[in-house]
């Protein structure tokens, strides 16, 4: 077999470009446009995280995604979780680790606990979740990398609180219905 050598010029370029263009680094003509280099191509990582230890991923306020919760009572029993986004759409699952501007998934959290991976902008909550009392609903924005969307430094997310009343609680014990879950965490 007969090797060449690459002739460096724009080909050997053009080639390197093509055949990093599938992965994280960036092509470039090895001239550097106003002294800095970002090392992510969308946003900011910052040092910050959040509860969970991951890291927030900084985005200005105009390009941000948004995230606004609803929680109403299922007539079956438990709680039916409806999300309305805003410049955002959930990724499917196994979808490639990478941060996409407007892309990634939500994860639901009742008080402060992690109970579901959202891939879709619905979800039922089952009953034993929210037993009698108040409880807060939160709905935060990933990144398809693990990251936390953010805006000044804090997560992008939404909240809604629901209080369970003793009736609220004995229907849902009787009902026999099984929760639909999309990806619920163990």
């Amino acid at each position: 077999m007969s090797w060449r050598k690459w002739r460096r010029g724009p080909l050997a370029t053009l080639t390197v470009c093509v055949l990093l263009s599938s992965g994280a680094v960036a092509c470039s003509t090895g001239e550097a446009h106003g002294d800095t280099v970002s090392p992510s191509p969308v946003g900011k990582v910052l040092d910050v995280t959040d509860e969970t230890g991951r890291n927030l991923r900084e985005v200005p306020r105009k390009d941000a995604p948004e995230v606004a919760v609803e929680v109403a009572p299922d007539a079956g029993g438990g709680w039916d979780v409806r999300l309305a986004f805003h410049n955002f759409r959930c990724s499917a699952p196994g979808t490639r680790p990478a941060a996409a501007i407007g892309r990634g998934l939500a994860h639901l959290f009742v008080d402060g606990h992690r109970i579901a991976r959202l891939h879709a902008p619905a979800y039922h909550l089952a009953a034993g979740l929210v037993p009698h009392g108040t409880h807060r609903i939160t709905v935060r924005l990933y990144a398809d990398d693990g990251t936390v969307w953010a805006v000044r430094g804090k997560p992008v997310e939404n909240t809604a609180d629901v209080t369970v009343s003793d009736v609220e609680t004995r229907t849902a014990r009787s009902a026999a219905a099984d929760p639909v879950a999309q990806d619920p965490v163990a």
